[in-house]
Order: C-alpha cells, then structure tokens, then sequence
C-alpha cells in the first residue's frame, strides 16, 4: 500500500500509547528496566547509555509528562512514533506483523529504535519531496526498504545505519567503561600523590566493546579491559611512569595547565585542540588533584572508509538491480563535533564518491548520509544543511532522471 498521509494529527499522548502497545507492554516495561541497569554501571557509560537510547527515554517521559510541551528533539521522536502508528494501519496482517518485530528487535540487547526512525524519517523526507512510497520491505519482505514512485520512474531505497565504532581502533563504549572502572583508582592515586597528571596512551591492538557489554570467563573483550586496567594500576604504583610493548604504550607525565586551562571545560577544551578529535579523554578529580587520561588507537580512525565497505557489502544484496538504488546511510555512535569533521574534510564525500565507481554500485543512483542531529530534527552547523548528505552517481543510468532528481542530487 502507498503511505502518503502524515500522523502530525495524531495528539501525543494516544500515539504514544498505541506506540508502546504496538511494542508489547511487557517488551517496553522490561526495556527501560534494562535501560536503568545499564545506566547505572558508572557514571561515563551511564551517560552515554542514556544518549543511546534518548528515543526510548524520550517516549517514556513523554508519555508521563502530563502537559508539558515537549522539547523540539522530543517532538520529532514522538512523532516518529506516531507515524510509526500510522504506518501499522496501513499495512496488511503480515506488514504489521513485521513492522511489529522490528520494533520489537530494536528493543532487544545492544539495538535501539533508531534503525525503525531513520526508515521512518527517510519515508518522510521523500513523501516532502513529492514522492509516494510503498514500504515493500514491510508489506512484501522485500530486501529494500522503500519502493518510491516519482514520475514514470521508480526506485528502491535501502535504509541502513552503521555504527562509526566500526572505523575506529578504540570504540567509545569500552572507553567509557575503562573510565568508569579505573576511576576510583585514581581518586584513591590522587590522595596520596596530590598534584596533576596526565596518563597518554597508545592502542595498537585497539579497545573493543560495546556499552552493554558483560564481560564473562574467556571473553577478548572483557580480557582485554581487565589487561589494560591492570596495567594501568601497576603503572600507578610503580616508580618508571612508563610501560610499554608491541601492544601499547602508556606514559604518565605531569599535568602543565595555565590559569584559563584549570577549570574543566578549559581543561576538555585544551585537551581536544592538543589531542586532536580522534582521542578519547577523561578526566578524574579528587581534592585538588586533576588526572587526565588521553587514549588513541594505533592507527588513525577509518569512519568513511568503514561506510565505503559497508555499502560495497549490502549495494548487491539490498538492491534487487532492475530499479535505480538509493543507499539510505544513518552515521550512529557520532557527536556533534565529529560528524561535522567528516562532513568538513571531505571524508564521506571521497569514500561516496570512490564507492560509487566500483562495480558493487552499479545498481546505486545516489548514497545519502545522516546522523542523530538531523533526526532529531536539530539545527545549526553541526548538522548537514538539507537534512542529509547526498551524492549522486554521475555513471547510473537513471542519475539525470527528472523525476527522481530531488531524490538524487548531489548536495554538496
């Protein structure tokens, strides 16, 4: 069936009942108990697992904020859920049932809503653009997406979100919880060696892991958690300041700040113009002590590089070949200030670009590239300025199509 209505109608509070039902009661209540648990690991990973799951968070304070008017970012994921509503009204038994079971996936272990969003949001963009669509992955089990219907054209759209974790050495979710665990080590350092430090790393072999992570007997991940956190301790107590080999490097140094430096954000701000965007920092403080640790992989981030492959992987199987393909691209695990540097340098445009000459693109007549910011509907220079990046296949067949050319044209 072609989707062409908008649940803006829809009052907030009865989407997101119908939302929470379409869930499974149970399903949800159970996610945010899981949430909660999660979030209450340590104060770095906490933080950031109520930023990966902000969709899930915002529904539920929503659906208990009585009157209050939602803030913008909450306004688009309640709608998001409603057109998510709406969506299973127009769906066959089938299409319903699995629409059901992918929002259902997204509130299991490490998933989030975000993939059922950014197909959501997608649809929406198109449907502003004048185009119908069908979501055939939904109502037929297609392996695309969305079937769009321009004039006299088709095309299929395949809505995929990659993690930025899969381009870089040391994934924040193991940061955070290397920081939460070293923590009270270092403010128990800090009492006895009053003063300021700064800890450098290098990860050659990189530090992998998720935030939900549970490390167990035999796990690499857990193992290789504990390894560093070990060594750390044993640098701590030692008398060299340094230890290294072929699989990383550690040195503590003394802490050199100026006047401007001493407070927090000065310090964070200091350290990321000294380190660079692709370091991880953190920062412990006890008394008057300040103890900085600064981590990088052995090598440099591979982000683009990471949606380049991923895209050569799923262009054959996603796209069925005989309609001109779009490549939906949501950037996950980025912040503000990264997901702009990858826009600024080029970075996606070069891999986009570099994939769309290979023969794994053939049936792609644009990649498109998105993140949180735009999904959650947020403004200024951190987000891309029409909603997403778009670049178009300059060898597809169908790339000067009239009909498709709001869906296709590069924007950069």
């Amino acid at each position: 069936m072609l989707l062409t209505m908008s649940p803006s109608a829809v009052s907030i509070p009865r989407s997101l009942e119908a939302f929470v039902a379409l869930a499974g009661v149970r399903a949800w209540r159970t996610r945010l108990a899981e949430i909660r648990d999660l979030a209450a690991a340590g104060p770095r990973a906490g933080q950031a697992i109520r930023e990966r799951h902000a969709a899930e968070l915002a529904i539920e304070r929503l659906r208990s904020a009585g009157t209050r008017a939602p803030a913008p970012a909450e306004r688009e994921l309640a709608d998001l859920a409603a057109q998510t509503v709406t969506l299973a009204g127009t769906l066959s038994a089938a299409g319903k049932q699995r629409l059901r079971e992918v929002v259902r996936a997204g509130l299991a272990g490490e998933q989030t809503l975000i993939p059922l969003f950014h197909l959501l949001r997608t649809a929406a963009l198109h449907r502003a653009r004048g185009f119908t669509l069908r979501f055939a992955g939904l109502e037929d089990g297609a392996p695309f997406d969305l079937l769009l219907h321009g004039d006299h054209i088709e095309a299929e759209i395949a809505c995929e979100v990659v993690s930025a974790d899969q381009g870089r050495g040391v994934h924040r979710g193991a940061w955070y919880r290397l920081a939460d665990r070293v923590d009270p080590d270092l403010q128990t350092w800090l009492g006895d060696h009053p003063g300021r430090y700064l800890l450098k790393m290098t990860l050659a072999q990189g530090l992998h892991g998720g935030l939900s992570d549970v490390p167990t007997d035999g796990d690499p991940t857990g193992d290789s958690l504990a390894e560093l956190h070990g060594r750390i301790r044993t640098l701590l107590a030692s008398s060299t300041r340094q230890d290294h080999d072929e699989a990383m490097v550690l040195r503590l140094d003394p802490l050199l700040l100026t006047a401007a430096q001493a407070d927090a954000l000065g310090l964070l701000t200091s350290l990321r113009q000294q380190f660079g965007p692709e370091a991880h920092l953190s920062v412990t403080t006890a008394g008057g002590g300040v103890f900085v640790m600064a981590a990088r992989a052995g090598q440099e981030n591979a982000i683009a590089v990471a949606f380049r492959k991923r895209m050569a992987a799923i262009a054959p199987t996603r796209l069925s070949g005989t309609r001109p393909g779009i490549l939906a691209m949501f950037v996950e695990d980025t912040n503000r200030s990264e997901w702009r540097g990858l826009r600024e340098r080029l970075e996606l445009e070069g891999e986009a670009r570099q994939f769309l000459t290979n023969p794994e693109a053939r049936p792609v007549v644009a990649v498109t590239f998105a993140s949180r910011l735009e999904l959650f509907g947020l403004k200024g220079p951190d987000s891309a300025p029409d909603g997403e990046l778009r670049f178009r296949n300059p060898g597809h067949p169908a790339a000067r199509s009239p009909g498709l050319a709001s869906a296709v044209l590069s924007s950069m």
